[in-house]
């Protein structure tokens, strides 16, 4: 029982060509604006339709061009949260969440309405428009309203962008709280990759149209198989690479040469190491180690982004600083070291794309 989507689609600028096979009950699609995240949650809803493919829901075919299947949105068991929430402006919150739930008893229906108002703390909200509503209470409401109908799958489409960023903490920590819960399929589309991760265990990676990267979360972040898997990822420090032999490799935008964990066996084109990973050698350590001095900083409240220049002379031109993200308080004691800083890059922490 799972989620399969294999489909094609000509858009314009690029043709969108998905697929994934998803047997747990999270997913993340994570891509740029306009990837197609947004579009592929449209034709698993059935709000549109793709060129050629199939989508299949525990075992049930919801559309397959060749044996021209393709089951109406209202039939699909779909629950869409979209990313304005498209709340019914003539429409109390109890309607609003009472609306999927056509030609049922009006008991039940009442009692649904009334669990899914206490489930999402909207008690003395009922009778209330959308546009008495703050956005955190606007976006509660949409979630009751997609559970309403008890759907086999939840489509969250970057539900808390319209959020400032105390409420949208407290409103994900509520949606992990609910998806814990919940026993359908949720597939979860962000462009943030904090987000992403800490909601959801598997993720694909979207790149104009086509999924670069699918699979454990953990691991597309350790090893982003593509350039653009791992900007998207939140790699910060790309460098391209020349080979120099199966374990050596020169990384030519920093101007540093670096040994690599494992035999390479495969084309190399670029090196990444996230920020947060580079080290001040101590005495002891020689292997991947390089001289650095401060191009410039960055600060933000909590943390420095500290920009490195390599002073070692290479036979060839640097086009990019080193980026080092640091704890505020370790930047306190670390600006006071003489430079130039020895910088070591462990080799269990960079990752090679080829």
């Amino acid at each position: 029982m799972g989620l399969y989507v294999d489909i094609e689609k000509k858009l314009p600028g690029f043709s969108l060509k998905v697929k994934f096979n998803n047997e747990k009950n999270i997913i993340g699609l994570l891509g740029a604006s306009g990837s197609g995240k947004s579009m592929t949650l449209k034709f698993i809803a059935g709000l549109d339709t793709p060129d050629r493919g199939k989508i299949v829901l525990n075992e049930k075919v919801l559309y397959d061009s060749d044996k021209k299947i393709n089951i109406p949105s209202r039939k699909r068991k779909v629950g869409f949260l979209f990313q304005n929430y498209a709340l019914f402006p003539n429409m109390t919150v109890e309607q609003n969440i009472g609306f999927g739930l056509q030609n049922m008893d009006k008991d039940k229906k009442d009692k649904i309405i009334s669990e899914k108002i206490d489930m999402m703390k909207l008690k003395d909200l009922e009778r209330r428009f959308p546009s008495q509503l703050s956005g955190g209470q606007q976006q509660r409401v949409a979630i009751a309203r997609a559970l309403a109908i008890e759907p086999e799958i939840l489509l969250l489409d970057e539900p808390f962008s319209a959020l400032d960023t105390h409420l949208r903490s407290k409103m994900e920590e509520q949606l992990i709280h609910i998806l814990s819960n919940y026993n359908g399929h949720t597939v979860y589309v962000s462009h943030n990759r904090d987000e992403i991760y800490r909601i959801c265990k598997s993720i694909a990676v979207i790149n104009k149209g086509k999924v670069e990267a699918f699979g454990d979360r953990d691991y597309i972040f350790k090893n982003p198989p593509t350039l653009s898997a791992a900007q998207l990822t939140g790699c910060k420090n790309i460098s391209k690479v020349e080979v120099i032999d199966e374990h050596t490799i020169e990384a030519v935008d920093w101007g540093c040469t670096l040994k690599v964990k494992d035999k390479i066996e495969n084309k190399v084109s670029y090196v990444g190491i996230r920020a947060h990973y580079l080290e001040l050698a101590d005495d002891n350590k020689s292997e991947n180690t390089f001289k650095c001095c401060v191009n410039y900083i960055n600060e933000s409240p909590f943390t420095v982004s500290v920009y490195l220049d390599g002073v070692d002379e290479k036979p060839y031109t640097r086009t990019k600083s080193l980026l080092w993200e640091v704890p505020k308080e370790n930047w306190i004691a670390l600006k006071k070291i003489h430079q130039p800083w020895n910088i070591y890059i462990d080799k269990d922490n960079f990752f090679l794309i080829e």
